[in-house]
């Protein structure tokens, strides 16, 4: 029988085990609209006592606005060293359609990606990619998109995704993200590029501002991720071989039971898919 991820009762009992936190932004330090305080204090206590932090976020701007954001919403700057966003790597991949037009998705909110990169922007029958960096509307859906996907999979365009994620709590509801278009393009048959959570671009370069070897092989045992999504926190740390902690109280807050005391049988479930080594879980990070 598999062993049931185990409630903790804060950070603390577990900070010293650990040089280095690896830490989701949206959905564990703010919900989209506010901060949340015992979070950012947890985090200032982990620093304070010698821990390193560095946020890894699915965010598809690069990390200057980034900190601005964190700041108007109330998140404390002692509780991080650094950050490194979706946004940051995937600035890699638009750049080698320099020189072309790229067609792009989302909010105009986003266009410090693109700060720099010698890319024009075109409709999508001119263009030589898509580069989606999150639903045009807070409403929309995938299905939204069809007549644009079907003209994208036409020309075989391959679809650059700034943010990874399938949702994100945004206050009291859910909206969807960047991710969920590209998976829906994915499963028509159109080629997609990512390189934010859960894959390895965005650990190798969070591991670096960490000061820690980000090669295959490195030792691992004292850096843990904390985030509240099983596709992309608990994934991608399962891939880079570091444990996890489950925040829950966020965008799988419905699959678990009461949101302050979650089913820790179900938990085990959720995360069982993700392969992940789940040190324990807590609705809210707190101290």
């Amino acid at each position: 029988m598999t062993d049931l991820v185990p409630a903790l009762q804060g950070l603390s009992p577990i900070a010293s085990e650990y040089d280095v936190i690896l830490s989701d932004v949206w959905g564990v330090l703010h919900d989209g609209r506010r901060a949340r305080p015992r979070a950012g204090e947890a985090l200032t206590k982990y620093r304070e006592a010698g821990g390193k932090v560095v946020l890894i976020t699915n965010s598809p701007r690069p990390s200057p606005p980034i900190h601005e954001e964190l700041a108007a919403l109330g998140v404390p700057r002692s509780a991080y060293d650094d950050m490194v966003t979706s946004g940051d790597v995937t600035r890699m991949a638009i750049a080698e359609h320099a020189g072309t037009d790229v067609h792009w998705v989302g909010p105009r909110g986003d266009a410090p990606l693109f700060e720099g990169l010698d890319v024009g922007f075109s409709d999508a029958d001119t263009a030589t990619a898509i580069v989606v960096t999150d639903m045009n509307d807070d409403d929309d859906e995938p299905g939204d998109y069809e007549d644009e996907m079907a003209l994208w999979l036409e020309r075989k365009l391959p679809l650059i995704c700034a943010n990874p994620d399938l949702i994100v709590e945004q206050g009291d509801r859910i909206i969807y993200c960047a991710g969920a278009l590209a998976e829906a393009y994915r499963a028509k048959g159109g080629e997609v590029i990512m390189a934010g959570k859960p894959y390895r671009p965005i650990y190798r370069d969070a591991l670096r501002l960490a000061g820690r070897d980000p090669g295959e092989g490195a030792d691992r045992s004292r850096i843990l991720a904390i985030g509240d999504s099983a596709r992309t926190d608990a994934a991608g740390a399962a891939r880079i071989g570091i444990e996890f902690l489950f925040i829950t109280g966020a965008i799988h807050a419905a699959e678990l039971g009461p949101v302050d005391e979650p089913d820790p049988a179900l938990v085990t479930r959720l995360l069982g898919q993700s392969a992940s080594a789940a040190r324990g879980f807590m609705p809210r990070l707190f101290w």
